[in-house]
């Protein structure tokens, strides 16, 4: 399996996410375009439904997303996340996990993130990744990959 590289964000509650900080445990990424959109309200609103889920799992969940921590504050605090969301404005680990794409929107070509979710292991190697995944009923899918994961199986 490949290894992820370390990298250091900036994280909501005046935090900041570092990756190696947390080998010994899995570690869910799950990038998305835009804070308070309807596809990405959906998607947090899942993953925060199923939060106890992960973390009786061992798995931390993170959002990731270009927006600012400011619009992150807001979204966490809208929504009610247990989660911490992390700010990639510079596109750091964006460009980690080459999420950024160009995107059809409104008859506009536009570069964005492309929903896709990471999967690291306790190792710090890579387990599973979704790309190109639709947000409604995504982090149930992602929850049944942590499952097989722990169980040492694996599914698709």
């Amino acid at each position: 399996m490949l290894a992820v590289p370390d990298f250091s964000l900036p994280a909501t509650g005046g935090k900041r996410f570092e990756l190696a900080a947390l080998r010994g445990g899995m570690v869910l990424l799950y990038f998305y375009p835009k804070d308070s959109t309807p596809g990405c309200t959906t998607e947090a609103g899942q993953f925060r439904d199923l939060f106890d889920e992960f973390v009786k799992q061992g798995c931390t969940v993170f959002g990731i997303s270009r927006d600012s921590l400011k619009s992150h504050e807001n979204f966490k605090e809208k929504l009610a996340l247990p989660f911490d969301l992390l700010v990639d404005s510079e596109e750091i680990a964006c460009n980690q996990f080459a999420v950024i794409k160009m995107k059809n929107m409104y008859g506009k070509q536009v570069r964005g993130i492309e929903r896709s979710t990471f999967l690291i292991d306790k190792n710090g190697c890579l387990a599973r990744e979704w790309r190109a995944v639709k947000a409604d009923g995504h982090a149930a899918l992602v929850l049944d990959a942590v499952k097989a994961v722990n169980a040492g199986a694996t599914s698709s």
